[in-house]
């Protein structure tokens, strides 16, 4: 990682904890943070419980990025630092948002978990803030660890004593637990019993999101807030889908991630393909530059649900769902709310994250189902593309091997 991004790395049992760890360091306790809606809602929990109030940033609507020309001058005044999330792999305008954060004296941190192979203006995104994000659950799907890229390598040292301090013992069990996952999920889709597991734990209470957001649950949220900055108070809802997000790795878990990461360049090349043929779809917003090896793409579908449901049939999952937008789904109560919000419920709700690992299948289910693209109104607010020049929209990155067609089967995250 530090050789891809040109910057010093330190790797982190989760994107979450090192994002944690990153805005305990940059961030003082009560400052505001703009960030996107659209976005996972652990992120949010993981701002909330370093003490910050998150304030909702007004999004594009073709593609779900920060659009910077709708953030009032009034709101830059106000924060204390700005998080990208790179949705899906499409990147924010780092160096737009690079330019605001040194004019305002505030730090840029980036979440680049979707966008390991990103280039934006010649550089690899995670290279533009004073610290980035990156995940191994994604793009290489080892379903830990991560790394906490940093501008001043002076810094490591400082970094790893945080990291450290909120480690919690590695337990054998869990362990164990995850070597046998990839087995035990490939047996379930084999068996096609993948929906009989799922009902098996909602029926035991075991799954803990019933719908795309978890539940919110205010009142203990206002309990958790009034202990931040915290992690421990809000490790219920950080915990969420990765119960292990800060226990010490074990030798299984390492060994795991280092083969997989070795193997990224093949992967990202895979993604490319997949990205560049869902790109060709009518579905598929159009954007200027070549094409970036993409986590998902994010198709726009008019009825989403019967698009997931014909996918579904088929044994293509769609995840990486994030709507309602934050403020909505947590209200003013916890977020300051977009200054204009349209784009982000708009894309929210069109948009359908597809694998491309799985894009030629993809296609041809949304093709025979009749899939309709969805129109953007003429009310929501994105830039012409015009606006912005080519180059800032970033390039492939130049390490990549050729693109081969993609392979078929999930992708596994």
């Amino acid at each position: 990682m530090r050789r891809r991004l040109g910057r010093e790395c330190l790797y982190v049992p989760s994107c979450r904890l090192g994002l944690y760890v990153a805005l305990r360091h940059w961030c003082r306790p009560g400052g505001r943070i703009l960030m996107s809606p659209v976005n996972d809602d652990v992120i949010f929990f993981v701002v909330l419980a370093a003490g910050l109030r998150p304030v909702q940033a007004p999004l594009r609507a073709d593609d779900g990025t920060i659009d910077t020309d709708a953030v009032p001058e009034s709101l830059w005044r106000g924060l204390s630092a700005v998080l990208t999330t790179n949705l899906y792999g499409n990147p924010d305008p780092a160096p737009e948002l690079r330019a605001r954060c040194d004019a305002s004296g505030i730090p840029l941190l980036e979440d680049a978990a979707h966008a390991i192979g990103t280039v934006l203006a010649g550089r690899p995104v995670g290279g533009f803030g004073d610290a980035a994000v990156f995940s191994l659950s994604k793009h290489t799907g080892a379903g830990t660890g991560g790394f906490l890229a940093l501008a001043d390598p002076a810094l490591r040292k400082e970094m790893a004593q945080a990291r450290d301090a909120l480690l919690a013992p590695g337990r054998l069990p869990a362990e164990l637990a995850y070597g046998l996952r990839p087995y035990a999920e490939a047996g379930l889709r084999g068996l096609r019993l993948t929906g009989a597991a799922r009902a098996a734990l909602r029926l035991l209470g075991l799954e803990e999101r019933t719908e795309i957001r978890m539940a919110l649950r205010p009142d203990e949220l206002a309990r958790a807030l009034r202990r931040s900055p915290s992690l421990d108070a809000f490790d219920s809802w950080a915990r969420v889908d990765m119960h292990s997000y800060r226990l010490v790795p074990g030798p299984l878990r390492l060994r795991r991630a280092e083969r997989l990461l070795g193997r990224l360049d093949e992967r990202l090349a895979a993604h490319l393909a997949g990205t560049q043929r869902l790109l060709d779809t009518e579905w598929a917003a159009p954007r200027p530059g070549p094409a970036q090896p993409l986590f998902r793409v994010p198709l726009l579908v008019e009825d989403r649900a019967a698009a997931t449901a014909a996918l579904a049939r088929h044994r293509i999952t769609v995840g990486y769902l994030y709507d309602p937008p934050l403020d909505r789904y947590a209200g003013d109560r916890f977020t300051d709310p977009s200054p204009a919000p349209a784009g982000a419920s708009w894309f929210a709700r069109h948009a359908l994250p597809v694998d491309p690992l799985r894009a030629e299948q993809a296609a041809a289910v949304l093709d025979r189902a009749g899939t309709r693209p969805a129109r953007q109104p003429r009310t929501a607010p994105t830039r012409a593309p015009a606006r912005v020049p080519p180059h800032v929209l970033g390039h492939a990155a130049p390490s990549l091997a050729a693109p081969r067609p993609p392979r078929r089967g999930d992708a596994g995250a």
